[in-house]
């Protein structure tokens, strides 16, 4: 129960990664508010959860209001937020940059990049209240090891780590820590949407993603999980400003 207590956010909820968050969060004790805009996986997964643990909330979080309406339902329900972990994104198929849209690359920042700004801007102000908090963006070890045709993808990944490392900094005299993680390539449904169109995506995973970890598989939602835990608790109390690659062994 080592979150027992605390009220903790989870943005981009329905994905794989952050379902399970989301299930460990719930375990270790916390109440949870879960965002995404699409609440249906979450409905399937935890539809007898109480609602005095569990807030589910289908929320567009590239909209400023929508965010901020949401983290003030929050605090106005539990009275604190304590945590929030953003897990919103959306892939890129690989495209060489010069067939990449300006819509395209807006899509991509706005989701995998301004919402973590605006969610965090959200959330400050109450955790500057409470002298405590915590952030947690979810990036990616591509911000470390870029992939041919992930332009827009990597860049998008690249500003969470710089965001996190800005904010760590900021946010330290108020006992705000902040702390992304780079997850590797991950068993999950986004993974077969970074393929270029028209390669098998089975054989992709096997031959660019699996043998590119060293410890031999594709990272778990369940890796990510764990990592989201610990740093949500107070056993990382003085960790802030830390990039922590989940990848096995991927960003070597």
């Amino acid at each position: 129960m080592r979150l027992e207590g605390k009220t903790m956010i989870v943005a981009g909820a329905g994905g794989g990664m952050g379902l399970k968050i989301v299930e460990f969060f719930l375990r270790e004790g916390a109440q949870v508010a879960a965002l995404d805009l699409n609440t249906d996986p979450l409905k399937q997964v935890f539809n007898d959860m109480d609602e005095s643990r569990l807030i589910i909330a289908k929320v567009d979080v590239t909209s400023e209001t929508a965010v901020t309406q949401a983290v003030q339902k929050v605090h106005n329900q539990w009275g604190k937020v304590n945590g929030l972990v953003h897990a919103a994104g959306i892939a890129q198929p690989a495209t060489p940059v010069e067939e990449v849209s300006k819509e395209e690359w807006h899509r991509i920042i706005d989701v995998n990049v301004t919402s973590a700004f605006l969610l965090s801007k959200a959330v400050v102000p109450y955790m500057k209240q409470q002298q405590q908090g915590v952030i947690i963006p979810i990036a990616s070890i591509s911000s470390q090891r870029p992939r041919p045709g992930l332009n827009a993808y990597i860049a998008s990944k690249g500003a969470l780590v710089a965001l996190a490392q800005a904010l760590a900094i900021e946010l330290a005299p108020f006992n705000i820590r902040v702390n992304a993680l780079n997850p590797g390539p991950a068993d999950t449904q986004m993974l077969g949407q970074f393929t270029a169109a028209g390669a098998d995506v089975e054989e992709t995973k096997e031959s660019i993603y699996r043998q590119s970890v060293p410890l031999g598989r594709l990272i778990k939602p369940e890796d990510i999980a764990h990592a989201a835990v610990y740093l949500c608790s107070d056993e990382a109390q003085i960790v802030t400003g830390a990039i922590l690659n989940v990848d096995g062994g991927r960003g070597l």
